[in-house]
């Protein structure tokens, strides 16, 4: 492969260390770093990657970080994945129910539209990526953004980021409610018979969005 065709991969500096990058150079590929406010590795300027190990996951599950990540992902990128790497059981490293662990799957793929690529270790993580990148430089010759930096939401993204960080409400659930109130002040004031409306909106969620909104702030 010439120069002009190798693979290039930006990759967040705190990832440097890892075999996982080491890999990477093994196979030819071109390391750029610099520390990314999003995602630990860009392969195209339309797909970023997020590394995590079975604990990475469930950590930032129980620390709410998850969701946050999945959310800046999405606003700036055509496309995502998470890499889950490791061959420990996701359900039983940690006192956390299943259910939990599995809900949190299931919104991830279904409401963030956010594939989980499960990998045994950071060799088959390394391979992954190099696949990716070159279906992305070689076959579509989409470049890696190489600054990788957050790109600024514009008002619509605003009104969707808003809504979407109720309970129970990811992307595409907040574009319904926005298609159906117009407004997010309309949203919230409606009554639950008329949210109960929206696709994907039910008393649960509801009851919940309700919570947040009526509840005191709590120091």
């Amino acid at each position: 492969m010439n120069l002009k065709n190798k693979i290039k991969i930006l990759v967040d500096s705190r990832e440097l260390r890892s075999n996982v990058v080491k890999k990477l150079y093994e196979m030819g590929v071109i390391i750029d770093s610099k520390k990314l406010p999003v995602g630990d590795f860009l392969l195209s300027k339309d797909v970023c990657i997020e590394k995590k190990t079975t604990g990475d996951f469930l950590q930032s599950l129980t620390d709410n970080r998850l969701f946050e990540q999945a959310k800046n992902m999405v606003s700036n990128f055509e496309k995502s994945a998470i890499i889950l790497e490791g061959t420990n059981d996701i359900y039983t490293e940690r006192k956390i129910h299943p259910n939990a662990i599995r809900g949190a799957i299931c919104s991830l793929t279904i409401d963030y539209k956010i594939p989980i690529i499960e990998s045994s270790g950071e060799d088959e993580t390394a391979i992954f990526l190099y696949m990716i990148a070159e279906r992305e430089q070689i076959g579509k010759n989409k470049l890696v953004r190489l600054r990788g930096e957050r790109k600024p939401l514009d008002k619509k993204e605003i009104k969707e980021y808003v809504v979407s960080s109720f309970p129970g409400v990811g992307r595409q659930t907040a574009r319904n409610i926005l298609n159906h109130f117009k407004t997010i002040k309309t949203f919230i004031n409606a009554e639950d018979k008329d949210m109960k409306k929206v696709k994907n909106v039910g008393s649960k969620t509801i009851k919940r969005i309700k919570q947040i909104l009526e509840e005191d702030y709590e120091k």
